[in-house]
């Protein structure tokens, strides 16, 4: 099997929800199936910082995109390397990342994936 980095990127993350695959502000869910691990870079944080990252996924095909998991993270990362667990993401996932708190962060991702 094939690894490869499917999508990576950086931005300026703010108060909007920001889809790290698509992006963009827009939270057009993703249909490329498959098995997916995040890894983004927090080493930007510092303390009074806090963003919250999100995976979301639709159940069935025709179904409604929820909430799977939701890490918050907060201040200056001793480990600033996050990494979210591999899943296997079918019918309409994404995700995003939004601040709650501090100022703006450029954020730098890496959503590889097993094919």
């Amino acid at each position: 099997m094939a690894i490869s980095a499917a999508y990576e990127n950086s931005a300026s993350i703010s108060t909007t929800e920001y889809s790290l695959p698509n992006v963009s502000t827009g939270l057009t869910p993703i249909t490329v199936d498959g098995i997916y691990q995040a890894f983004i870079d927090l080493g930007a944080m510092v303390a009074g910082d806090q963003y919250v990252i999100q995976l979301k996924e639709k159940v069935t095909s025709a179904g409604t995109q929820r909430l799977v998991e939701e890490w918050i993270v907060t201040g200056a990362q001793s480990k600033p390397c996050f990494v979210i667990p591999s899943m296997i993401l079918l019918h309409g996932w994404d995700i995003t990342m939004k601040r709650l708190l501090g100022a703006d962060r450029t954020i730098g991702w890496s959503i590889r994936s097993v094919a």
